[in-house]
């Protein structure tokens, strides 16, 4: 079964966060945090409401993953109008500046869930009970899975320990510097590692393989490679994972057509043998525009949809992030992923007639077929495009093998034989064959790894990242100016409040 958590948060900025209590239900509205030490932490089941907590905070991110397609050169902002959702179209177009709602949603978002994490930290030796490293490794993974999006939109970012932040440390604690921050993820997820298990007690909660994977990515994105290398290597090793192959499929999932890896991203793909860490959506609850960090449902996938579409299998949508032709065609012939990532509307209309959709804003033909809204069931609450039970697959192990590639390729030790071998196990599920290997090494390995990369991972939010580390960002995106928008500016409330504490980010002026 899937986590789920109702909890409502209204950040205003970071340091002006307010956050509910747990509870079955929506909240009427968020209140002030009123509990203090010496009334809570008390038991097991304090530790744990907290934590359930600082996993809701998860649920937000679904506008990173949107605006990482959006940033990239993969899709267009869409919408209806050009004017729809300022904040993505300018991001789009990278005129992005401080005064940008959709960034600053994830400055506020995620700090939210570094202060639910630092809560429980903060009073972590206040009460002893039996399975509490546990608790406190879960909360340390989802401390540093935080840190990390910070760390990737933003460069160096205050850091407080294990302690809240209250207000007023905004003008004495300051920003650390990109390699501080890293330092502190790695040091979280090796402690998560060490005490996670690895089966989850339940669906969704992290597990000592999620920590050993995100802790291998901190090690990519930081440049360690030989620390990469390993951590991926030992993940590798435990056989815990492995990509989704046609015995894995269900009589149902192969009469309906499925392959394997189209499988992997709907309903019954959730949670398989290929997701190494998984971030939980349902449609039981709804919500609003206006308070979407209280919506739990994927926002992204019915932001994502065809806007006004009548036909089988998907729902209408708000028309956002649209595959540009220049994704389309980075697939190679005979590629299976193609068919699963991009919906060609066209073609799917001419295969189901009297279905139908309305062309908006930068139509192109295609969308994200991987997360775009499915007909849901009829009791369904709320609106279609906000509440989307589609699940975000935060970490697949085709991405770990590939990233595992990339540090062999890249170590002072280099390893191209193996990086083959992960590359090619990818490949040859994408094609149903091993005639599509990969014989290359070096730098040209190195391109043909960036190259599955983008294809395997495509609609996910990662590409404006590996473009960004790899410093090919500035060649592949329009618009991207080199020493200015590797980073996205810190919200200009924040420097604001800041007095002169932090400076903003290279060329952005406030």
């Amino acid at each position: 079964m899937k986590i789920y958590i109702f909890i409502t948060i209204a950040s205003v900025a970071l340091f002006s966060t307010v956050v509910t209590s747990c509870s079955d239900d929506f909240v009427d509205r968020p209140v002030a945090y009123s509990i203090d030490s010496e009334n809570y932490f008390n038991s097991k089941t304090d530790y744990d409401n907290a934590l359930i907590g600082a996993y809701d905070a998860l649920q937000t991110t679904f506008v990173n993953v949107l605006l990482g397609e959006i940033a990239s050169d993969n899709t267009f902002a869409g919408g209806n109008s050009p004017t729809d959702v300022i904040g993505y179209q300018q991001i789009d177009q990278m005129i992005h500046s401080p005064v940008n709602a959709e960034t600053k949603k994830i400055w506020e978002w995620m700090f939210a869930g570094v202060q639910r994490c630092n809560y429980i930290l903060e009073f972590k030796d206040k009460t002893n009970f039996v399975g509490k490293e546990q608790i406190i490794a879960e909360a340390r993974f989802l401390r540093a899975y935080y840190h990390f999006e910070l760390v990737k939109w933003f460069g160096g970012i205050p850091l407080n320990g294990d302690v809240r932040f209250v207000p007023g440390d905004e003008k004495s604690v300051p920003r650390a510097t990109t390699a501080e921050v890293y330092a502190e993820i790695q040091k979280d997820l090796i402690y998560a590692a060490d005490n996670l298990s690895a089966v989850p007690s339940q669906k969704g909660r992290a597990t000592s393989g999620s920590a050993l994977a995100l802790l291998g990515k901190a090690y990519l994105y930081d440049k360690k490679y030989d620390e990469a290398a390993a951590t991926f290597d030992k993940l590798i090793l435990t056989g815990n994972y492995h990509l989704v192959k046609t015995t894995d499929l269900t009589t149902q999932q192969i009469t309906a057509g499925l392959t394997p890896y189209g499988s992997i991203f709907e309903a019954e793909g959730e949670n398989g043998p290929e997701s190494v860490f998984e971030i939980q959506y349902t449609d039981v609850e709804g919500g609003s525009y206006g308070y979407m960090q209280a919506i739990e449902g994927n926002v992204a996938v019915g932001f994502a949809g065809p806007f006004g579409y009548e036909g089988p299998v998907f729902a209408d949508g708000n028309n956002f992030n649209l595959p540009t032709p220049k994704i389309v065609n980075a697939f190679e012939v005979g590629d299976s992923r193609k068919p699963v990532t991009i919906l060609d509307m066209v073609a799917w209309i001419a295969q189901n007639p009297g279905t139908k959709y309305t062309k908006q804003n930068q139509d192109t033909g295609f969308f994200n077929r991987k997360y775009i809204p499915r007909t849901r069931r009829a009791e369904a609450a709320g609106d279609v495009k906000l509440t989307s039970p589609n699940n975000y697959r935060a970490i697949r192990y085709a991405d770990v093998l590939l990233m595992a590639a990339e540090a062999h390729n890249k170590s002072k030790i280099v390893n191209d034989a193996k990086a083959r071998i992960y590359l090619n196990e990818v490949r040859a599920r994408a094609f149903g064959d091993n005639n599509h290997e990969i014989t290359s090494s070096g730098p040209a390995l190195y391109d043909k790894i960036l190259e599955e990369r983008r294809v395997e991972l495509a609609g996910e939010g990662i590409r404006f990242f590996d473009l960004v580390r790899t410093g090919k960002a500035g060649q592949e995106i329009p618009g991207f100016t080199v020493g200015k928008n590797e980073l996205f500016p810190i919200p200009i409330e924040e420097i604001q409040f800041a007095k002169g504490n932090w400076k903003q980010n290279p060329n952005y002026n406030n």
